[in-house]
């Protein structure tokens, strides 16, 4: 195999290294299986320790075990038990020297692989995952919104958090469950969607082929559950909303178009709801320039700062809330 391919195919945007590096000639097949043994047994052992990624490394006579961890202290254990216990299972794989060494990720939230496993299963049974998806399925704006305000409502009620100054925040399918919950509940004083969903209808409609059946297992079939789509879509009941809200928004978005956003900002405009617009060109689903990120992240800031009333640290750029003055007023009346 010649340098002109990358280790992980071809066309990719990013260079990274085998996560296996030795070659060998008559025992390729059985090295193969021994790696996948060691990697097989390096999760089971240590599948409470935030593993990212195991590379081999062989030699003529040893075997280097490099494991990629967000928690070295439970891959070493108390006095290196645990990893003296690991190195032991090792060598029971291969005749040959094990050596361990252990990297810790310094920013666990940037690695794809952990934030992967955190999603699909945060240290909960597997089974609890999978009940909650099947109970959004034909409930999903319902469920979800009964879930987000009964964990802040717990929040208060361990007195984790104030009751005066909740805010809910989500984007895309999760910007749906912010407006959604802004919408027919009353328990959070502020919300931020990034290119959330106001009306479940125009999804359906506008959004792109791959997406397009995206609701009819966590909503119903369209045309046939169509009272169901406009009973929750919150960008048709947004008189109900009447805390500030933050809505920003990729220009190019293809998937939650802007023509979403703009339904939501032109509702509250209407009643004089508090509200900032942040249009951002050249910015998809999911912003991803510098600038964007920096943008957007300081004015959820500088948002909640103006409606809850402190002074963020950090010198930001303020976001304008349209009509914040006129609420505070009514609502101190």
């Amino acid at each position: 195999m010649g340098h002109k391919v990358h280790p992980y195919g071809f066309r990719i945007g990013i260079i990274k290294p085998w996560l296996a590096k030795w070659y060998a000639d008559r025992d390729y097949a059985t090295l193969l299986q021994e790696d996948m043994r060691i990697r097989q047994l390096v999760a089971k052992q240590l599948s409470n320790a935030s593993v990212s990624q195991v590379e081999i490394e062989r030699g003529i006579n040893h075997v280097t075990v490099t494991v990629h961890t967000a928690k070295p202290g439970i891959v070493i254990g108390k006095g290196g038990s645990n990893v003296e216990l690991l190195r032991t299972s090792v060598g029971k794989l291969t005749d040959k020297k094990v050596k361990l060494e252990i990297k810790e990720i310094l920013q666990p939230e940037l690695d794809a692989v952990l934030v992967a496993q955190n999603v699909a299963a945060p240290e909960e049974p597997e089974r609890f995952i999978k009940d909650y998806r099947r109970a959004l399925e034909g409930e999903w704006g319902v469920v979800d919104v009964d879930d987000c305000v009964a964990g802040a409502e717990w929040l208060v009620g361990q007195g984790l958090a104030d009751p005066a100054r909740l805010a809910i925040r989500g984007g895309s399918a999760s910007g749906f469950t912010t407006l959604a919950t802004l919408a027919f509940r009353r328990t959070f004083g502020a919300g931020t969607t990034y290119f959330g969903i106001g009306d479940l209808r125009a999804f359906v409609k506008d959004t792109h082929k791959f997406e397009s059946r995206y609701l009819e297992r966590l909503v119903g079939p369209w045309p046939e559950a169509e009272q169901r789509y406009l009973e929750r879509s919150p960008s048709l009941h947004a008189e109900q909303i009447v805390v500030p809200v933050l809505v920003e928004q990729g220009a190019e978005d293809r998937i939650v178009p802007p023509s979403e956003a703009e339904r939501i900002v032109d509702a509250l405009w209407e009643r004089h709801v508090p509200h900032a617009y942040l249009l951002f060109p050249g910015e998809d689903h999911g912003f991803r320039g510098r600038d964007a990120i920096i943008r957007s992240i300081g004015a959820e800031l500088s948002f909640y700062g103006q409606v809850f009333g402190f002074t963020p640290a950090d010198d930001i750029e303020p976001v304008e809330i349209r009509f914040l003055d006129e609420w505070r007023a009514a609502r101190s009346a």
